[in-house]
């Protein structure tokens, strides 16, 4: 992720920022030019009334989650619907944790926040999802964050046409550090989640029953192939031993869908680290060498 100038005081701030630290200016992430927007400091005194711009530009209005446990940054447009109060990262999210349990609103807070990054590149690469209406919406994206409760089955984790299930848990350090020792997994983060279950909905969305789907098949295997026996079959055995020849991880080795899913997940972590070094000026000082 590349910072961003104040456009009040052109201190630098970042991603997450809602206030300048340099000149106390609100501010706003505006997902159509993907700018962060400083706004009159008067902003939010008013309910309802549209934010003026620091730069004179068109007037925005705050997500509705800027004033929850969300603590989202991000603008919708005053042309937008005035019953659409969310932005386009949060209105995703179509069920939530009992937010009065201690923990949860944190645990919100730190999924939407990985949230929002994924969104903001997919909107860099033409793919910005648009929420899910209703479980026969084949294109739409929605994001359940459920936690476990007693007496009943965990959490699983996972993409079903176009819905996402998160394990809120997942935003603790410590579950998540437990669960990846527990599954022999190099690395496991939250925003790594998103991006894998995502992945799984893009290959839906774009590539499932299309002429596509033979193009993938060439290149990641026939996703026909039964999945539950795969997983089985993975987990009680591990990977052969030459996945690394063949795979972006050794999950991957488990199914076509994993392979894609894994692929696809780590071209968008690659995708923000390169923007992220490039804002740096992070070079190679001579050819990139390949294994």
């Amino acid at each position: 992720m590349h910072p961003f100038l104040c456009s009040r005081c052109g201190a630098t701030v970042f991603f997450e920022n809602d206030a300048c630290l340099s000149c106390g200016a609100p501010l706003g992430f505006a997902p159509g030019p993907a700018q962060l927007l400083a706004f009159d400091p008067t902003a939010g005194q008013a309910a309802d009334a549209p934010w003026l711009r620091d730069d004179a530009g068109a007037p925005l209005r705050p997500c509705a989650n800027r004033w929850t446990a969300a603590h989202c940054n991000w603008m919708l447009h005053t042309d937008d619907p005035p019953e659409q109060a969310l932005c386009r990262s949060c209105r995703l999210t179509q069920v939530l944790p009992d937010l009065a349990r201690p923990g949860n609103g944190l645990r919100w807070q730190r999924i939407e926040q990985a949230k929002r990054r994924l969104v903001y590149t997919l909107g860099r690469l033409g793919l910005a999802p648009l929420p899910k209406q209703g479980p026969a919406d084949p294109f739409g994206l929605a994001f359940r964050l459920l936690e476990d409760e007693p007496g009943q089955p965990p959490v699983k984790i996972g993409h079903d046409r176009g819905t996402v299930t998160l394990n809120v848990a997942e935003a603790d350090d410590d579950h998540r550090e437990a669960q990846r020792v527990r599954l022999h997994e190099q690395d496991r983060t939250l925003l790594g989640h998103l991006r894998h279950e995502t992945a799984h909905y893009l290959q839906y969305r774009w590539i499932a029953d299309t002429p596509a789907a033979a193009t993938c098949r060439a290149a990641f295997g026939d996703e026909r192939a039964d999945y539950a026996q795969a997983l089985q079959r993975h987990y009680a055995l591990g990977p052969p031993p030459d996945w690394a020849q063949h795979h972006i991880s050794a999950y991957a080795s488990a199914h076509p869908w994993e392979d894609w899913a894994e692929t696809c997940a780590h071209c968008l972590l690659v995708l923000d680290a390169v923007e992220t070094a490039s804002a740096w000026g992070l070079q190679l000082s001579g050819p990139a060498q390949t294994a």
